[in-house]
C-alpha cells in the first residue's frame, strides 16, 4: 500500500473506462443480469431487501472477476455472476455483507434522528404548490453529509470480497485491509468520485438541454446511469490492482479472445 498521489484516482478513472470499452455488451449484460437477481431477491417479503444486502459483495465481485477477465483477454459470459454465489466463498462473502447490512441499519437509524425526511418530502412534493413549506438549508446539507457517509462507507469496505476471493483471507481481516487502503488513499479515491461524479453531472447537464423533459431523453438519462456504475466498477478493479497487486484466477474453462 505504497503512497500514491492524488492524481491516481483519475488514473484508475481512465484506465476502467479503456478496460469497458473493450468489452461493454458482456460487461452491460453482467449489470443487468446482477439488477435482475437483486430485484427477485429483494421480492421476498420480510427477508428479501436484508438478503440483497447481505450478498451485496457477492453481486460486487462479479465485475472484479469480469474485469480481470477481459485485462487477460478473456470473454466475459453471463455466468460469471455467479462467481461469488458458489461454494465456499459464499459463506464468507455473506460475513463480509452482514457488516455491510449492519452499517446500513446504523446509518438509516443515524438518518431517522438527523433529518426531517417528512419535511423535506413536503418541498419536493409539496401538497399546495402555492404554499410550499420552508426548508432550512441545514436540512439538505445534513442530507448531503449522510449520503456522503453512507457512499464512503461501501468504498472503504469494496475490496474486502476480492481480497476473500483472491487472497484467501478471512473476511474480519478482508475488511480490516479494505478499510486502511482506501483510508490511507482517501485522496486518492476523493479525485476519483469526484472526477466520475463531475463527468456524469455534465453528461446529464447536456442531455438535458439537447432533449429536456422528453421521454427519449428520460431513457438517456437512464443508460447513462447504468454506464457509469459500470465505468466506476471498472475503475475500483483497477484501484484494487495497483493497491493490492494483480489477481492470480486459477479457474478453468474459460475462452482465450488473443487466440
Amino acid at each position: 500500500m505504497n503512497n500514491m498521489p492524488a492524481i491516481t484516482g483519475w488514473t484508475w478513472l481512465k484506465e476502467g473506462t479503456a478496460l469497458f470499452r473493450k468489452q461493454p455488451a458482456a460487461l452491460t449484460t453482467l449489470l443487468f443480469a446482477n439488477i435482475l437477481i437483486n430485484l427477485l431477491i429483494g421480492s421476498v417479503p420480510l427477508l428479501g431487501p436484508l438478503l440483497a444486502m447481505v450478498l451485496i459483495p457477492s453481486f460486487s465481485l462479479a465485475f472484479m472477476k469480469g474485469c480481470l477477465m477481459i485485462e487477460n483477454g478473456e470473454r466475459v459470459t453471463p455466468a460469471v455472476v455467479m462467481t461469488g454465489f458458489r461454494k465456499p466463498v459464499l459463506a464468507e462473502l455473506c460475513k463480509v455483507g452482514l457488516v455491510y447490512l449492519g452499517v446500513s441499519v446504523l446509518l438509516t437509524v443515524l438518518a431517522r434522528f438527523v433529518v426531517d425526511f417528512e419535511l423535506i418530502q413536503q418541498v419536493v412534493q409539496p401538497a399546495d404548490p402555492k404554499n410550499v413549506p420552508p426548508v432550512a438549508p441545514w436540512e439538505f446539507v445534513k442530507m448531503f453529509a449522510l449520503s456522503a457517509l453512507n457512499a464512503s462507507v461501501l468504498i472503504a469496505l469494496s475490496f474486502a470480497a476480492p481480497l476473500v476471493y483472491w487472497q484467501k483471507m478471512a473476511p474480519g481481516k478482508a475488511i480490516f485491509y479494505s478499510f486502511f487502503a482506501v483510508l490511507k488513499s482517501a485522496r486518492v479515491f476523493f479525485v476519483l468520485l469526484t472526477s466520475w461524479f463531475g463527468i456524469l453531472l455534465a453528461c446529464f447537464f447536456v442531455i438535458v438541454m439537447i432533449t429536456g423533459t422528453s421521454m427519449f431523453g428520460r431513457v438517456l438519462l437512464m443508460w447513462l446511469v447504468f454506464l457509469f456504475i459500470l465505468l466506476l466498477q471498472c475503475a475500483m478493479y483497477a484501484g484494487y490492482r495497483q493497491i493490492f497487486g494483480k489477481p492470480v484466477d486459477v479457474d478453468a474453462g474459460r475462452v482465450n479472445l488473443n487466440k
